[in-house]
């Protein structure tokens, strides 16, 4: 039997997102409480929750459209993107060991990988495990200082095949040295990303896994969250 793990951060009311988004909300809109009892075939109820968020809060993935510097790719929205782009093999690194707004290259990336015995294929989708969701979420260092790639990092990537990759952080670079490059990369090297990534300490030194993150159908947007997993063969 196949083995499922979530790699994905809840969303909840004020979940931590960038300062420069919108807050997130998570309000009851209709509670069972309000209506017991008041409808006309008995006590039957139901609940709904209000859900306001920014496309890119949470566990999220970028679209094309998103990227700095890419006019081109602008009509990629995230409702434009295939499915398949979303449903990858995928592997995981362990670059544990990086202080908050370290980088990390190239080499380091290529050590991790001959540690692991691994090595990028085509269409694969590559996790960077840096272990700043359990070290820091919750706390207001999680939105203001991780490790993150060099922008080097992402043409490595996509010239081995890769079609993603995915971090823990609230953004691939570090914020206001790499970041701003490494989005420019993704856009002009048709490599896309995932922000905001957990538990990915249950997937690391695991080999492959089936990498699943679907998008929202969100018209026009420019990001979706997703429900990442990893799955195992059993």
């Amino acid at each position: 039997m196949a083995e499922l793990i979530d790699l994905s951060q809840e969303i909840f009311h004020k979940a931590p997102v960038l300062p420069s988004m919108p807050a997130t909300q998570v309000l009851p809109y209709l509670t069972h409480e309000e209506i017991d009892g008041k409808e006309p075939t008995g006590p039957v109820s139901n609940c709904i929750t209000t859900l306001i968020m920014c496309d890119h809060a949470s566990t999220h993935v970028d679209a094309f459209s998103h990227f700095h510097a890419a006019p081109a790719r602008r009509g990629d929205t995230i409702d434009k993107l295939p499915l398949d782009l979303f449903y990858t093999p995928g592997i995981c690194v362990n670059v544990t060991g990086f202080e908050p707004d370290e980088l990390i290259h190239v080499s380091d990336v290529e050590k991790a990988l001959a540690t692991d015995g691994l090595e990028i294929q085509r269409g694969d989708t590559v996790l960077l495990h840096t272990g700043h969701y359990s070290r820091a979420f919750g706390t207001p260092e999680f939105i203001t200082h991780w490790p993150g790639i060099a922008a080097e990092v992402v043409p490595f990537l996509a010239e081995r095949g890769a079609v993603a990759f995915g971090v823990e952080s609230p953004g691939p670079g570090v914020w206001e040295v790499s970041n701003t490059e490494v989005h420019k990369h993704c856009g002009h090297m048709n490599i896309t990303h995932y922000e905001n990534l957990a538990n990915l300490e249950a997937v690391v030194g695991r080999g492959r896994f089936r990498f699943i993150a679907f998008p929202l159908k969100i018209r026009g947007a420019a990001g979706s969250p997703v429900r990442a997993v990893a799955v195992f063969d059993g």
